[in-house]
């Protein structure tokens, strides 16, 4: 099959192998995929992984390996990205995406989604809905990773709330935020980002100054650790920090501030895809306006350097659409 692969460096190969599912797995053939951050910091190194790219997809399920499986066959699904073992203390307590024999699809020694095919156990499956365009449906994983915010924190509609960068997840943690009827702002650089959601009432600005008092949640996504610095000096003592980015390389911070200051610090990752396909299909959600550019999987590697350039906020594939 053909696939988008990062051995140290990014190609297309035309004659990768299939991937073959075993027990309670499915064979998903993909139909679009989205390139996301961290797919852009793999190639820079994060994590060492060597193989095929991508978890962000919508796609068809063409086989199942089980008999009792076979209503899946034909139908269009997204799927979670981290395949567990289902065995385990983790597993068994419903914390499958911190089981400690999980796999990671594009991530952690499994094979992603740029590909004609990726395989995924059917558990993991989420069949979409047929008013949801492929286009839409990508957007799937990474709002569900930000409806996760709410599963984690009680956000009131009388909290002043903040998200630090306006790169693809905090355009749509913004979006998610709104819904709970609290004040959202977002800080970012790029002014053009920020007017797409500041017609939702999103609050735009480019610097903010510390001011008494301080925002009640600060979601931190810009990726680096100017902007966990950036985090401490903007939330209010006894405020909670929610953490969505993943760093490549060592962060320094003095931990003391947040100890003095009693600053609740939540690790947020990936969330439920029932929800967040919800969300989507009622149109709560604009993700049109996201997608700056579109190749065929054959152009992966252009994809990627279009993905890297300044400007573009999500680029997708189309691989068997």
């Amino acid at each position: 099959m053909r696939a988008l692969v990062f051995d140290g460096a990014l190609k297309v190969e035309e004659q990768h192998k299939e991937p073959q599912i075993g027990p309670g797995e499915a064979l998903i053939e993909v139909r679009r995929a989205g390139i996301c951050n961290t797919d852009l910091e793999i190639t820079r190194g994060y994590l060492n992984f060597h193989g095929v790219l991508g978890h962000e997809f919508v796609g068809v399920v063409r086989e199942v390996a089980s008999q009792e499986d076979k209503t899946w066959l034909n139908k269009r699904v997204v799927g979670e990205i981290n395949a567990a073992c289902g065995r385990c203390a983790t597993c068994r307590a419903n914390r499958p995406t911190h089981c400690p024999n999980r796999t990671t699809i594009g991530i952690d020694r499994h094979d992603g989604a740029f590909a004609e095919f990726v395989r995924l156990p059917v558990v993991n499956l989420v069949e979409v809905p047929a008013s949801i365009p492929d286009e839409r449906a990508v957007f799937a994983e990474p709002l569900a990773a930000s409806v996760q915010i709410l599963e984690q924190l009680h956000i009131k509609p009388t909290d002043r709330t903040l998200v630090i960068g306006d790169g693809k997840m905090g355009l749509l943690i913004c979006q998610v935020l709104r819904l709970t009827g609290a004040e959202v702002t977002l800080m970012g650089r790029h002014p053009e980002k920020g007017a797409l959601v500041e017609r939702q009432g999103v609050l735009f600005r480019t610097s903010i100054e510390p001011e008494k008092g301080g925002f009640d949640v600060v979601v931190e996504c810009t990726g680096n650790s100017e902007g966990l610095k950036t985090a401490k000096s903007l939330i209010r003592p006894r405020g909670t920090l929610i953490l969505k980015s993943t760093y490549h390389g060592q962060t320094t911070i003095p931990l003391s501030d947040f100890v003095v200051d009693e600053i609740n610090i939540v690790g947020s990752r990936c969330g439920p895809f029932e929800p967040a396909i919800r969300l989507l299909e009622r149109r709560l959600i604009n993700v049109d306006q996201f997608i700056s550019a579109e190749f065929s999987l054959k152009d992966g590697v252009a994809a990627f350097d279009a993905a890297f350039g300044k400007g573009n906020i999500k680029v997708q594939l189309r691989v068997n659409s």
